[in-house]
């Protein structure tokens, strides 16, 4: 489903991707380890189309979105790719469930139906109860959960995670990791996991390791 081919990628003289390679099932959660520096994030927000490559192409559901216009890509990201990072970045002003409802909300959705199905996807994740409190009233682990409940709001083919469990606490971390296989095994959902949680990565589908700009 998601096709990665020879991507390059430099930062002025220094290359800090060197031809990666690597493709993804539908339905797999697929992580991608290595040590800092080694290229990882980088990769993830090439393929989530934050970043463009210098070299080489990207395929997620048929569609190549390095060719597509700005106005195309951003409708393609909000579409087809959901985000989850280690620090949550969801809206202060606004409510768990309004956080959730605005990719919705942005993609045209009408209110009702972003409402309904907000309510459904923060009890998908074990946040109904706390759906009306904002930002500042959660803990991490409540964050996080809104932030992949809001990742999962489109539908997307592929939601890509950087760092998800990193700032979290042990017992917060395997509630988040089984969170994540839940999402898997009930809706089919992709991920993408950049991780340095090595308990996370032995329990993926597959674990994709990186050193230096290279997959090995």
């Amino acid at each position: 489903m998601i096709r990665v081919d020879n991507i390059v990628k430099r930062f002025g003289q220094l290359e800090v991707l060197h031809g990666a390679s690597m493709s993804v099932e539908r339905g797999e959660i697929v992580s991608i380890v290595g040590a800092s520096g080694a290229g990882k994030t980088t990769l993830l927000q090439i393929i989530g189309t934050l970043m463009e490559a210098d070299a080489g192409s990207v395929t997620i559901d048929g569609v190549s979105p390095m060719g597509l216009s700005d106005a195309k890509l951003s409708e393609f990201r909000n579409k087809h790719i959901g985000f989850v990072f280690q620090f949550h970045h969801l809206l202060a002003e606004f409510t768990a469930k309004e956080n959730v409802m605005m990719p919705m909300l942005i993609a045209g959705i009408d209110t009702r139906e972003a409402s309904l199905r907000a309510e459904e996807l923060l009890a998908l994740v074990g946040m109904s109860h706390r759906m009306e409190h904002k930002p500042s009233a959660l803990s991490g682990g409540e964050q996080q959960r809104v932030a992949i409940a809001r990742a999962l709001a489109n539908r997307p083919s592929v939601v890509l995670a950087d760092e998800p469990t990193g700032n979290l606490d042990s017992v917060t971390r395997e509630e988040i990791q089984q969170l994540f296989f839940k999402l898997r095994d009930e809706l089919g959902q992709t991920f993408i996991i950049v991780t340095h949680d090595e308990t996370l990565a032995e329990h993926s589908d597959r674990k994709i390791v990186m050193s230096d700009g290279n997959i090995l």
